[in-house]
């Protein structure tokens, strides 16, 4: 069976990301991390999902990005609330600096040690906060300098392909996607500012999107979200 990495936070893109490899008879190896992330409680997520589905192996790093600071998810910076992430061309602070360009990294170690030459990455560029490291040329770059650092490709043993199947996608597309392959959306988690009890704030940029995704798509939200404001 053919082989594949997948970046995974637990949340709802890579979760229909892991769906979709999976549909394509991919071997599942899953990748997630825990950088310091103010919203920690997606490992949760990433496990019972992982569990659910059935990876080969899933495999949780720690790189302390919080060190690095910069973000409002991994540095102490309020995240913003209220906003619509859709009526700003600025990047938000809850961007992490590098960040998908760090993890594809390890994904790549990971992946020629696996001789697996399939990394699936769930990026979006419709329904997103404008992170520059989700942009289809990002992702172009990053496979033209995968195929040239690594010993499995300039051996000529296989070429790697860096997969982004929702890159083009709506959120409510992605949705009734995963919804088609049996993905279970209460066992997900996307807020950047989950209460003390793991609840979804229902007022950051990812809950914006995950709340307008659902209402599109015309399916309830499993979300529970907290009462505090």
């Amino acid at each position: 069976m053919k082989k594949a990495v997948v970046l995974f936070s637990g949340g709802l893109d890579s979760t229909t990301c892991l769906a979709i490899a999976k549909s394509q008879g991919y071997e599942l190896y899953a990748l997630s991390f825990y950088y310091h992330q103010r919203h920690d409680v997606e490992i949760k997520a990433a496990k019972r999902v992982a569990e659910s589905m059935g990876v080969k192996q899933h495999l949780v790093l720690e790189v302390p990005l919080n060190k690095i600071g910069g973000s409002a998810l991994t540095d102490d910076i309020d995240v913003p609330k209220d906003l619509n992430p859709e009526q700003t061309t600025e990047i938000p602070i809850t961007y992490v600096p590098a960040r998908n360009t760090i993890f594809l990294s390890f994904a790549l170690g990971w992946a020629e040690v696996l001789g697996a030459a399939d990394i699936f990455i769930g990026v979006n560029a419709v329904d997103y906060s404008g992170y520059p490291d989700c942009r289809p040329e990002f992702i172009e770059a990053f496979e033209k300098m995968a195929n040239l650092a690594t010993k499995e490709t300039v051996t000529g043993k296989f070429k790697f392909q860096i997969h982004t199947p929702l890159v083009k996608l709506t959120k409510a597309e992605i949705i009734k996607k995963g919804l088609e392959l049996g993905v279970d959306y209460s066992l997900t988690h996307s807020c950047y500012d989950p209460d003390e009890h793991g609840l979804a704030c229902g007022r950051c940029d990812s809950c914006y999107l995950r709340k307008k995704g659902f209402a599109e798509a015309g399916v309830p939200d499993p979300t529970l979200y907290s009462l505090k404001k």
